[in-house]
């Protein structure tokens, strides 16, 4: 069930679940703070020395927590529309928790890091194989070299079609523009699936 509704009075609203993926480092626990209108959960833990043989934290020396679990937030897009954000851990060794933080989920938006964009392909083949609905979102970060929307696409070979946007994880009205276009997108695939399957059931 990708979606559930609440009732209050003569509303109805509709709240749907969106996962934040990406490598290591690359901002997903960021966009989900900045963007969430109620205090995010978070399932942080301090990188240790043992961890360093498993998590390759080139480029991203700074980071001193990484994700052990999720990390959870809730965004109202407009009046009877939410969407509840499931950030992803990014390492291997926690990446049994995504079919399950997958279950229901609208779609995705997957964080990429232009400085270990190698980072990205996991959670891209995740999607992929899985057909949910994502988008690429580039986190733009100071000093980093800037590439285009179909360089990054070109460069993780994107499926024809797959949205790739340039964002800022830290700023709300950023990572909100994500969100809607991804939800814009996901709603075009589910319902172009739809119209599928019934063409299909009716020529059968």
């Amino acid at each position: 069930m990708r979606q559930s509704t609440v009732t209050d009075g003569d509303s109805t609203a509709l709240a749907l679940k969106i996962l934040v993926a990406g490598g290591f480092g690359a901002g997903k626990t960021t966009l989900v703070g900045a963007v969430s209108e109620i205090r995010p959960l978070r399932t942080e833990e301090l990188l240790s020395e043992a961890g360093e043989s498993v998590d390759d934290t080139g480029g991203v020396r700074q980071k001193t927590t990484t994700t052990v679990a999720m990390d959870f937030g809730r965004i109202t897009i407009r009046s009877g529309l939410s969407l509840y954000l499931f950030g992803t851990p990014g390492q291997d060794r926690f990446w049994f928790l995504w079919d399950e933080l997958s279950q229901g989920a609208l779609g995705a938006v997957v964080l990429a890091d232009t400085r270990r964009l190698e980072g990205s392909f996991p959670a891209v083949d995740y999607f992929e194989h899985r057909r949910i609905p994502f988008v690429v979102a580039v986190n733009c970060f100071s000093g980093a070299r800037r590439y285009g929307a179909q360089e990054v696409a070109r460069a993780l070979d994107l499926d024809q079609g797959t949205p790739v946007v340039l964002c800022d994880a830290r700023e709300k009205d950023s990572g909100k523009e994500v969100l809607v276009r991804l939800v814009e997108y996901a709603g075009r695939m589910h319902t172009a699936r739809l119209l599928d399957s019934v063409g299909g059931s009716a020529g059968g």
